[in-house]
């Protein structure tokens, strides 16, 4: 499949996919330019067949790159990547930066 029809396969999947990006205009959102949000979205509200669409058009690398810099992804979906990329949290920015954010149970 040649890059535009990866990127037209893309763009008419992510404008299936409203609940994703119900605070945002689809037609206006370019795949490669907010690669970091879709990716996020994608991992934090998507399934299985939202993860594997942006596998298969971002490829591997883009992927692991974009969720490790992620700022801000839930423990459970943190949790979940780091097992399935075989990826270390302490590698995934979000992961540092709530570390090193902690507060005391008591304050």
């Amino acid at each position: 499949m040649n890059k535009k029809n990866k990127i037209h396969v893309f763009t008419h999947f992510l404008s299936e996919s409203k609940r994703l990006f119900w605070d945002m205009d689809i037609k206006t959102l370019d795949p490669v330019k907010s690669k970091c949000i879709i990716i996020e979205r994608i991992v934090t509200r998507g399934d299985f067949q939202h993860i594997n669409q942006a596998l298969a058009y971002y490829g591997k690398h883009v992927f692991i790159q974009e969720v490790t810099q992620a700022g801000d992804l839930d423990r459970k979906t943190l949790n979940w990547l780091s097992k399935v990329l075989e990826i270390p949290k302490t590698q995934f920015i979000c992961y540092t930066k709530k570390q090193s954010n902690l507060q005391h149970w008591n304050s």
